[in-house]
């Protein structure tokens, strides 16, 4: 008879041929699962070199929400340095920070007004040295958040710009506009930004409009100009200097835009004809304002600059993360070719932006496949299922499905990426009309806000069952704390053998096993409710993963779904 298990989601191995799994169940012996479920091979294998990064688990941090040190309602430095321990205790190598550099905050950070400066909202240079300071100890590594695309309206250079300053004139977008046929003037061409409405805004002071692909206070860089290119290279070798171990590049796609025509014009866009509200983003196909080629340009000097860095500096590799979102084949061209080194991660979001509640296993094993096939020879894949800018899995896959989707995580080939509280499972929250602060859902209305605004998956986290999730010790908080936070916090899962915490815990433990490591990975959908992972190397154990998506209760004969694995018996 095979020995029956009963699981949400499993990893298994030293087993009978045939598995049962049923998702209406909790992983009550999750640990043992992971401590006896490897299949053992006979032949010996070799150790492969890796760069730090290849397999690495990386944590999203988000400054304003992670911890509060003097009692202003916003997460600040110096807590982000009194928690590093417990990045360490969930066996994160390095942590990438949301923006804090100095800003008037129109976008939280995203609006740059000065890039080699550190904002007071979250500390001094110092307490940054002392933050990278204790991360070198923990041996964990720290990486920036650099905007390239715009800087801040209140950037000196803008404001020179807006001048026409001889030096920054030229440094951003401007355009004097259209005259209309009832002579009014007018933007120049037809372009949306993406935070809803036209992509110009009139500057009475230098009486033309300047382009910003997101808000107005955001104005577009024009990277035409090598003094700008220059400028934003000098950005990375300070950081870099300073001990950075890189970057996350933000809105990769935006970076360059079509050149005007001869007549000094920029094209309208082609309208979506699967949208109808003129205010959306989504109303225009964007051909001239997207992934120009110029942009892969651009993104392979950034990594030029690090390689130099790195022959001047020594020790470890320097990395760009880069935040693309577009077509798979476009995503691609970012690993770079045979002459010229791309990025070494270019955020894959398929797994984000093509799973629902509803999908299926087949679903699953195509985008994963679609990945792992389209990879140039020798890049390596990375996994990423949350952000600030996207709803919690939680909330966008299903609670039940937490630690299933965290199994998946840390089981396929290469990086993983987690962002804030996936780890303890927390979940969006709903805000009011009143109390949304994100600038996408602000410049809405209060009937469309709501799927717009990026405030509830950037709620504070929840460290304790105390005062305010123990996110601060004064009495208000930057956003709304969410209600279920002295049943979902860190200092109460820590005592939950099987929390999604520990859970989570366990499954970074499992990451150092040499196959999950260096191994190969077959994925497939065994059917609809069920994916199986397949993780094997010559001379170690063999791990097989399956995840149960679905409510059905399922048995499968692991011999007739994955070939050559090991006989134990």
């Amino acid at each position: 008879m095979p020995t029956r298990f009963i699981y949400k989601s499993a990893i298994c191995g030293n087993i009978t041929p045939q598995y049962c799994a049923q998702s209406k169940q909790t992983m009550l012996n999750f640990l043992n699962v992971l401590a006896l479920f490897a299949l053992l091979s006979a032949a010996a294998g070799a150790a492969t070199g890796q760069a730090w990064w290849e397999t690495a688990s990386f944590y999203q941090i988000y400054p304003r929400s992670f911890k509060d040190s003097d009692g202003n309602g916003i997460g600040d430095l110096k807590c982000i340095t009194q928690q590093l321990p417990y990045l360490k205790e969930i066996g994160i190598d390095a942590t990438w920070l949301s923006p804090i550099f100095t800003s008037p905050m129109a976008d939280f950070g995203y609006d740059v007004s000065n890039f080699t400066e550190i904002d007071k909202l979250y500390g001094t240079l110092e307490d940054f040295q002392e933050l990278l300071a204790k991360a070198n100890q923990l041996g964990v590594r720290i990486i920036f958040d650099f905007v390239p695309n715009h800087s801040s309206d209140e950037c000196e250079w803008f404001i020179k710009s807006v001048k026409s300053d001889p030096e920054y004139k030229d440094f951003y977008i401007w355009h004097p506009g259209k005259i209309s046929e009832n002579g009014t003037r007018v933007p120049p061409n037809n372009w949306i930004s993406n935070f809803r409405g036209s992509a110009w805004t009139w500057n009475e002071d230098r009486e033309e409009v300047y382009l910003h692909q997101f808000h107005a206070k955001q104005p577009d860089l024009i990277y035409n100009n090598p003094k700008v290119r220059e400028l934003m290279k000098d950005v990375l070798r300070y950081w870099v200097r300073l001990g950075v171990a890189g970057f996350r590049i933000d809105a990769v796609p935006h970076i360059y835009e079509v050149a005007v025509d001869a007549d000094g014009n920029y094209p309208d866009e082609p309208r979506n004809p699967e949208v109808d509200n003129p205010e959306s983003y989504l109303y225009l196909e964007h051909i001239y304002t997207r992934d120009q080629p110029e942009t892969l340009e651009v993104v392979f000097e950034f990594r030029q600059v690090l390689k130099e860095l790195d022959e001047e500096l020594g020790g470890d590799e320097h990395i760009l993360m880069a935040e693309i979102c577009s077509s798979i084949d476009v995503e691609m061209q970012y690993y770079g070719n045979t002459t010229t080194d791309g990025v070494q991660i270019p955020f894959n979001f398929e797994l984000l932006n093509y799973l629902d509640q509803d999908s299926n296993g087949y679903l699953y094993s195509e985008v994963i496949n679609k990945w792992l096939d389209s990879m140039p020879e020798g890049r390596v894949a990375n996994w990423v299922l949350g952000n600030h800018d996207q709803s919690r899995i939680g909330t966008r896959l299903g609670a039940d499905r937490i630690d299933l989707i965290n199994l998946l995580l840390k089981t396929l080939p290469g990086v993983s990426v987690t962002y804030q509280g996936e780890e303890i499972g927390m979940t969006d929250v709903w805000i009011s009309w009143e109390d949304t602060v994100d600038p996408q859902g602000c410049q809405s209305n209060p009937e469309e806000y709501q799927s717009l605004s990026r405030d509830p998956p950037r709620t504070p986290f929840h460290w304790n069952d105390g005062h305010k999730a123990g996110f601060t010790e004064g009495n208000t908080t930057w956003l709304p704390l969410a209600e279920d936070y002295r049943l979902v916090n860190v200092k109460r899962e820590r005592g939950i053998a099987y929390s999604h915490l520990n859970v989570y815990k366990r499954l970074q433990d499992l990451r150092v096993e040499k196959t999950l490591r260096d191994g190969e990975t077959e994925v497939k959908a065994i059917n609809a409710n069920i994916l199986g992972i397949k993780r094997y190397l010559t001379g170690e154990r063999t791990f097989v993963v399956l995840l149960n998506i679905n409510n059905a209760f399922e048995t499968i004969d692991l011999n007739a779904t994955f070939n050559d694995l090991p006989n134990v018996l």
